[in-house]
């Protein structure tokens, strides 16, 4: 049996300042979103592509819709993609993997920045070839919950620009609207205010596959 000495039992553990979540703080309060290439490792990227890919094959996606789960249209002239929510009490070992990071990015930004995220929903998304997302915000008029939006590409390692299905964040730069085009190479991350900031996927000429989702507030 090991003593534990009585200035031992309220020892705080030390705070440990992680790099990449840092980088992510500063970038989004600066300028409302971050990309970081490299999130997850090269092999689990590899593994969720796969786990993707084999749900699609069981015929388990559904065709996606517009508006919260309360009042849901699906309009194709909209958006094309397919999508399956991921369970986190029934994942599998990839999503395993991607939920322990998820889970740990919250812990430090409530932490650090006390956001008050205490949830989270996460689908997989595949576009088919020609289809898109047009300009639209990440929040519902029933429902302001979500405050991080959050994409996880999974595309392919020989993925190129001329594949199409870009993001494209709409900025204020001053009164001046800009716009920021994000490719969706594989590993590559990309989080935004949900309530802040428009944006569409363009169309895509490969099938173009990620994890979506969100960080939601009370």
């Amino acid at each position: 049996m090991i003593e534990v000495l009585p200035n031992q039992l309220f020892e705080e553990i030390p705070f440990v300042e992680n790099p990449v979540y840092e980088q992510i703080i500063r970038d989004i309060g600066l300028k409302q979103y971050s990309i970081i290439d490299n999130f997850f490792s090269s092999e689990t990227v590899s593994h969720l592509r796969q786990s993707l890919l084999n749900k699609h094959e069981e015929d388990r996606f559904k065709k996606a819709a517009i508006g919260n789960r309360i009042n849901e249209k699906i309009i194709k002239s909209i958006r094309g993609d397919h999508i399956l929510w991921i369970d986190e009490t029934t994942s599998n070992l990839a999503e395993d993997l991607f939920f322990g990071q998820i889970n740990d990015l919250i812990s430090y930004l409530n932490k650090t920045c006390f956001m008050g995220i205490l949830y989270k929903e996460f689908h997989y998304a595949l576009y088919p070839k020609g289809t898109f997302y047009k300009r639209h915000l990440d929040t519902f008029q029933n429902d302001d919950r979500r405050k991080l939006s959050f994409v996880c590409y999974l595309n392919s390692e020989d993925w190129k620009p001329e594949n199409g299905g870009e993001l494209v964040l709409y900025l204020d730069d001053n009164g001046v609207e800009t716009k920021k085009e994000i490719y969706p190479f594989p590993g590559r991350i990309v989080i935004f205010e949900s309530q802040i900031l428009e944006h569409e996927v363009k169309p895509v000429e490969t099938e173009r596959l990620s994890i979506t989702g969100w960080l939601k507030t009370r």
